[in-house]
């Protein structure tokens, strides 16, 4: 069985299957683990940005956030992430 220490080892995944491969053969070191837990490993911070929207769409994307009991800028950074997520899997 093949160890990491670093989580950039970790490779981006074409499928599924292809990760749980990777992590049939891989285990994750017991430092990396530790750090991830304990909080030692540099945190990234997060970035304020600001985007125009329009008016209504912003009503629009507040009222689905409610119906889904979530903040509407964490919709929006889930929605970003899931995409960014796609994006990458289809290259």
């Amino acid at each position: 069985m093949r160890t990491i220490a670093n989580w950039e080892d970790v490779p981006i995944f074409d499928s599924e299957k292809a990760e749980a491969d990777f992590w049939t053969e891989t285990r994750p070191d017991l430092r990396l683990m530790e750090s991830a837990v304990s909080g030692t490993v540099e945190v990234s911070e997060s970035v304020t940005i600001t985007i125009r929207i329009d008016p209504r769409m912003l009503a629009r994307i507040k009222r689905l956030a409610r119906s889904r009991f979530l903040n509407y800028q964490s919709m929006i950074k889930q929605w970003l992430s899931e995409r960014m997520e796609q994006e990458v899997r289809e290259r």
